[in-house]
């Protein structure tokens, strides 16, 4: 029990924390998945208790993911009932499951650093972006997209515009308040104050928009924030009558052969998205702790199977609540269970309250929260790095931006790839001039990728000259290379030029034909 409490005092503040960025976010994505608003909520305390609970990861959040709206929405349309993709968020957590078992969260480990703190910049700035509009008091596009594209056929940039023609007088001042507030809270001088131990930044924020909004109807109507921008939850009188709107999955659907594929689809890109955030998670987390990743897709994979029984959406890690976690400054996974335990209270005892929280505070904690992921002295750090790790870097923003996550990663991983092909090209054979002689040294593995390079450089060596081609550091050549260099070896003496092959002796292969008797141990 002391173990479990020990962290109390820093995850308890997160956690109040973490739950007031995933309210919204849960709401959000459900609204733009087109299921209803109750089904992200169950989503995100499915993720929070089950998945935080059996997770070993001490900071990662889980929650429904604004990755998979569009594939919940598509699937939506082709089954017959929302009962139905129920079972298909069962079997995708069945699935995942099946894959920890099998060890396929390695494949987070192939992920570049660069491509992940690109990653993570992009979140941020998509945050700042999206809630913009939320901010300015303009609330057509969910609270969860993040999508460039929109549900409303609109995109990032357009709905910024539009925002800008719908000012609300009163939800902008709730968020310059707001804003200022959680920068006042990073203050070395009121971070030493006991207040900011008992009273969260942004629980300070919450409260006060509530109570900014209620002095506005009273003393300033016409800076009164409406009821569509403020937080809309499901309220309900008694626990029968919540039991009662729950929706229970349809097994009747297990006959339907497009349950199956969306599924199987659901598993495919709820691990990858997880994956990506716990490799992410892992690296901003203060202590460096490492998440055991084929764990974390059987604690995803139960949070799913939970989820799916009583009527919620997908679930995976999500990085914009792990990093508001981090930020919070939680110790351990206590801080994720009662976020979880928070949205399932509130939801069943206080949902008159919530629902008076403006939209724009909240966003303010949310455009917070990026600006600490993209802070501009990341993007100095990765340029100081060089190019092969900034271009992949800012490549990755670009396209998560223009896109969505998981083609944004693709782009970047792709990057990335150039970058190391390209690294080991450069570096994989070494020709060296001096007058008439030249040294052709072969180093790692030489692919067919240098055969151009080598058979460009070979035909320029004059005749009469001295050529001594040393591999003793390579442990692989490809056979289109040894063929042009075996070529170049034979024609030699017809142009009197002479070569010396240098071989190891400890080596128990030769990868050239030693047709000379010029060797060099």
């Amino acid at each position: 029990m002391n173990k479990i409490f020990k962290n109390a005092a820093a995850d308890i503040p997160a956690s109040i924390v973490v739950f007031l960025v995933a309210l919204p976010l849960c709401l959000g994505v459900a609204v733009a998945s087109d299921a209803m608003p109750l089904s992200g909520l169950i989503a995100g305390i499915a993720g929070g208790i089950v998945t935080g609970l059996f997770s070993k990861s001490n900071l990662s959040v889980s929650g429904p993911a604004a990755g998979l709206t569009a594939i919940v929405a598509t699937s939506l349309q082709q089954l017959p009932s929302y009962e139905i993709f129920l079972l298909s968020v069962i079997l995708a957590g069945i699935l995942q499951i099946v894959l920890g078992y099998l060890k396929a969260g390695i494949i987070g480990d192939f992920i570049p650093n660069a491509v992940i703190k690109g990653m993570l910049a992009a979140i941020g700035i998509i945050l700042i972006l999206k809630q913009i509009p939320h901010f300015l008091g303009y609330d057509k596009d969910p609270e969860g997209d993040e999508s460039f594209l929109q549900p409303d056929k609109k995109n990032t940039f357009t709905e910024i515009i539009d925002a800008f023609q719908h000012l609300s007088g009163g939800a902008i001042i709730i968020g310059m308040i707001a804003l200022a507030i959680l920068f006042i809270y990073e203050t070395q001088w009121l971070k030493k104050r006991m207040i900011s131990k008992i009273l969260p930044g942004p629980l300070s924020v919450v409260v006060l928009g509530i109570f900014l909004n209620e002095f506005f109807k009273i003393y300033a109507p016409s800076l009164g924030v409406k009821n569509d921008q403020l937080v809309t939850i499901p309220i309900f009188h008694s626990s029968n009558e919540f039991i009662h709107h729950l929706p229970f999955p349809d097994w009747k659907g297990l006959l339907n052969t497009k349950m199956w594929t969306i599924a199987l689809t659901i598993a495919v890109v709820a691990s990858l998205e997880s994956l990506l955030s716990i490799e992410a998670v892992d690296k901003l987390d203060p202590e460096k702790r490492l998440t055991p990743t084929n764990h974390e897709l059987k604690a995803q994979g139960l949070g799913n199977i939970v989820s799916g029984l009583f009527g919620g959406l997908p679930v995976t890690s999500v990085i914009v609540r792990s990093s508001a976690n981090v930020h919070a400054g939680a110790k351990s996974k206590m801080s994720t269970v009662i976020h979880g335990i928070l949205l399932l209270v509130s939801m069943l005892f206080f949902p008159e309250v919530l629902n008076q929280i403006p939209l724009s505070a909240l966003a303010a904690i949310l455009i917070y929260t990026g600006y600490k992921l993209a802070k501009v002295a990341l993007f100095r750090e990765m340029y100081h790095k060089g190019w092969d790790q900034f271009l992949p870097f800012a490549i990755t923003i670009v396209a998560i931006i223009m896109s969505d996550l998981l083609k944004g990663i693709a782009v970047g991983l792709l990057t990335g790839l150039f970058y190391v092909t390209r690294s080991n090209f450069k570096s994989a054979v070494f020709i060296l001039k001096d007058e008439h002689r030249y040294l052709i040294r072969f180093r790692k593995e030489v692919s067919f990728l240098n055969k151009s390079y080598v058979k460009t450089n070979i035909e320029k060596i004059p005749d009469h000259a001295a050529v001594l081609i040393d591999a003793t550091k390579s442990d692989f050549i490809d056979k289109d290379i040894i063929e042009e260099i075996d070529a170049f070896i034979v024609n030699a003496s017809l142009r009197g030029i002479r070569v010396y092959i240098k071989k190891s002796q400890g080596r128990g292969k030769t990868f050239f034909n030693d047709i000379t008797n010029n060797v060099i141990q």
